[in-house]
């Protein structure tokens, strides 16, 4: 006996309005995270071109590649938070995570510039001496960066979403690269200037990191891996809750964008009807759905205890 949809023949409730949530949580952070890496880019550049600082500059430019970033993100959000329809049954959250590798990519390759740069720098000597009006933007946005960081990752882990995590570390990697930018004008200006290139380099190494780890994630989510052991755990509690459940004969998950499907098989009494079993099985189905937030669909099939 198998299961496929909630009570009168269509999916639960909870899951249609948790991405109607998570779409408008996630608009309202893009829009700002839009505003700030706009604004933050153009001030640096100046600041840099102003206060005599290639690195400000740069610091510049790899802001602007956030404007990008966080464009992306709008539209692959957008998209994942469309209704399941005829030629998409099982909706769209694979988008999601197509658009993380995509910036874990932008990312990785922002990070490769910065550091085959700082390489460049350190190999031929070319040292620039800025003024204080490049290391004051360098704190800003610092300061700014970090404070969005943190704003972006809350949001992303609250509606689960590999794509703003993406993008938050997007703004940690800008914090990171301002830090860099901060300690290589800081050295020119008291007479180490090769301070600039080697901390670049270092920032560089640090954001690769967070984009191989990006891609990785986005990577399992595309690939039909299992669920997390915490989020399994979660579904085996429940359906050891649910009444008339004898034991659990398995439960397969797969990871669909941040969304969950799972296949469970359950043992009921042998001497049931095929109602009865129904229903225990649509209790399974229900009750699986609004507990653990992730599933998006449980199928569940039936097999007599012996």
């Amino acid at each position: 006996m198998k299961l496929m949809h909630g009570p009168h023949g269509h999916d639960h409730g909870p899951a249609e309005t948790l991405t109607g949530d998570r779409f408008k949580k996630a608009d309202r952070v893009n829009k700002i995270s839009l505003l700030v890496n706009i604004v933050l880019s153009i001030f640096k550049i100046l600041a840099g071109v102003i206060g005599h600082s290639a690195a400000m500059i740069s610091d510049g430019i790899h802001s602007g590649s956030d404007v990008l970033s966080t464009i992306v993100v709008m539209i692959g959000m957008f998209f994942s938070s469309k209704p399941d329809d005829k030629s998409h049954p099982y909706g769209h959250e694979r988008i999601e995570s197509a658009v993380a590798k995509i910036l874990a990519i932008m990312l990785g390759f922002t990070a490769v510039m910065l550091g085959v740069d700082a390489v460049e720098k350190i190999m031929s000597g070319d040292y620039a001496t800025p003024t204080a009006l490049a290391l004051s933007a360098a704190v800003l946005s610092i300061v700014v960066k970090e404070r969005m960081y943190h704003f972006t990752l809350h949001t992303a882990k609250e509606i689960d979403s590999a794509a703003m995590k993406a993008d938050a570390w997007h703004h940690r990697s800008d914090a990171l690269s301002s830090v860099g930018t901060f300690i290589g004008i800081g050295g020119a200006m008291i007479g180490f200037p090769i301070l600039d290139p080697i901390a670049c380099l270092i920032v560089a190494i640090l954001v690769l990191k967070v984009a191989i780890d990006i891609y990785i994630t986005s990577f399992k989510q595309l690939v039909d891996s299992s669920a997390d052991q915490q989020t399994e755990d979660e579904i085996m509690h429940v359906i050891h809750e649910t009444p008339g459940v004898v034991r659990i004969d398995s439960l397969k998950t797969r990871l669909h964008g941040p969304r969950v499907y799972a296949d469970v098989e359950i043992a009921v009494d042998a001497t049931l009807t095929v109602e009865q079993g129904h229903e225990i099985a649509e209790s399974v189905h229900e009750e699986v759905e609004e507990h653990v937030t992730k599933v998006k669909h449980c199928m569940v099939h039936v097999n007599p205890a012996k």
